[in-house]
């Protein structure tokens, strides 16, 4: 839409003064221009809303002082990065390897006997002894005794899981 000539006429007499307010809130005179187009721009693509016999000045400049303040918002939030260095700290690996894993574990884990089953679930979550702590315990009972013999078993039958999934990844 083109505005009527009197319009138009006082949105170019308007200019200075918005490029001296620019010039106050940037401290740079190319910014300022740019900010200064960026309001005219607005103001035309929105001259629609401006209503007839209020100041033109204060609308103009109310635009520009918004424009600024959205840009600097923004760019607070920006963060330099030329060589990309910065991006590629933020990289997330993907999750879904670790899934897979964990599946193939629990499918593995589910072909073993119960005994030997329940030996690794207990040894993996109470941590492994340590032969300090084997030593210094007194003789073993009968069920330490059992799960030790039930994890002996089960320990060969992970290796040879493990070994077939290392030796499938490299084929």
């Amino acid at each position: 839409m083109t505005p009527e000539p009197e319009l138009r006429d006082a949105l170019l007499a308007a200019v200075p003064s918005l490029r001296a307010f620019a010039i106050s809130l940037s401290g740079q005179v190319d910014r300022a221009d740019d900010l200064v187009q960026d309001t005219l721009l607005r103001a035309l693509a929105n001259i629609d809303r401006f209503e007839r016999g209020t100041n033109l000045n204060a609308w103009l400049f109310t635009i520009l002082r918004n424009l600024f303040h959205s840009e600097y918002r923004k760019r607070r939030r920006e963060v330099e990065d030329p060589d990309g260095s910065y991006a590629a700290r933020l990289t997330v690996h993907p999750e879904q390897g670790s899934r897979l894993d964990f599946e193939d574990f629990r499918a593995a884990l589910a072909n073993l006997p119960a005994d030997q089953r329940e030996a690794l679930l207990l040894i993996g979550a109470s941590g492994s002894p340590t032969r300090r702590q084997r030593r210094s315990a007194s003789a073993p009972s009968a069920p330490s005794r059992a799960a030790s013999t039930a994890l002996a078993r089960a320990s060969p039958s992970f290796s040879r899981w493990r070994t077939s999934r290392i030796s499938g990844r490299t084929a």
